[in-house]
């Protein structure tokens, strides 16, 4: 834990000391706390994640602190206007989303100027706080520990080929099988096919992180194809799931051959292994749609041609030409 966890705390330490001293330079004459919490909130996972939520905590603040003075200048303390801050600063933080969801950061600095004793000087050192410690947190975000993402690609990468090589051998199993168990299989599916979609969101994210990371920037072809590779097996991801269904449907038919799909899954698989690892999928893909082809020759039934499409599309998802 200390290991994967250690670099992070240790960014949120080193960015803390130096926006608060960066503050005391600046001139504070009380302890500088609002720098000091940017860096505390901001700085999560990743370079991009740092700058997006600097940039939402202090446009919040900043907008928060004018509705506060706005309002107390407007009306006395009271329920009412109590109302009145926390309904405006909802209204603004769903404009100032800064590229995430609701900014509750404007609605929360205006309640605080509203119960403030002293509105003016507790905005004024709210404010310029904020903005230096955010500025502080999107310099030294970048270079302190930054993440690797073509590190991270990789455990995606990897993550997403187990899961397809299991899907794939899962179904092949239970065609011809009982009904219970292709039922079974496919809530599995469901669930691997989810997961590569949470890496490739994740793969998204760390390849974003790549144009604010000048420390990596020599992984940044690298992680492009990992990226790219990810994304294509994650649209072929939805066919895994298709495929499962339609061995539910068909299962009690009679005819329904279990040895094509066996033989095609690990062709398939080889085709995945060389999309998410860069290499050219071509030959790969070759042999797989080599094997489709024999298989629609010698059985054109409607249970083989409902299997072999979503194998087919998988094919083309991943990229891969037809041939034809």
């Amino acid at each position: 834990m200390l290991r994967e966890e250690g670099p992070g705390a240790a960014r949120v330490v080193v960015t803390v000391v130096v926006a608060w001293q960066v503050a005391l330079w600046l001139g504070a004459d009380q302890p500088p706390v609002y720098a000091a919490v940017v860096p505390l909130v901001a700085l999560r996972g990743d370079p991009v994640s740092a700058l997006g939520a600097s940039v939402q905590r202090s446009l919040g603040v900043v907008a928060g602190v004018l509705i506060g003075i706005a309002v107390v200048n407007w009306l006395r303390p009271s329920t009412a206007a109590l109302a009145v801050v926390v309904a405006l600063g909802l209204v603004v933080g769903m404009f100032l989303r800064a590229g995430g969801g609701l900014n509750v950061q404007v609605a929360a600095s205006s309640l605080l100027v509203f119960a403030s004793t002293s509105p003016e000087a507790y905005a004024w050192h709210r404010v310029w706080e904020t903005v230096a410690g955010a500025v502080v947190t999107v310099l030294l975000a970048p270079l302190l520990w930054p993440p690797d993402p073509y590190r991270t690609l990789g455990g995606i990468a990897e993550d997403c080929r187990v899961r397809v090589t299991r899907a794939l051998a899962g179904t092949a199993a239970v065609v011809g099988g009982e009904a219970g168990a292709a039922r079974d299989n496919l809530v599995v599916v469901r669930e691997h096919a989810g997961a590569v979609h949470e890496g490739a969101v994740r793969a998204g994210e760390a390849e974003r992180a790549m144009r604010f990371n000048p420390v990596r920037w020599r992984h940044r072809e690298g992680v492009r194809v990992r990226a790219r590779g990810i994304e294509a097996v994650d649209r072929a991801a939805g066919e895994l799931v298709v495929l499962a269904g339609e061995v539910v449907a068909f299962t009690g038919r009679e005819g329904i051959a279990r040895a094509p799909l066996a033989e095609l899954a690990p062709l398939v698989v080889r085709v995945v292994e060389d999309t998410l690892s860069g290499a050219d999928p071509g030959p790969a893909a070759g042999a797989a749609r080599a094997a489709l082809a024999d298989y629609a020759r010698t059985d054109s039934s409607p249970v083989a041609v409902a299997l072999r499409r979503p194998l087919a599309r998988i094919l083309d998802d991943l990229g891969t030409p037809s041939g034809g």
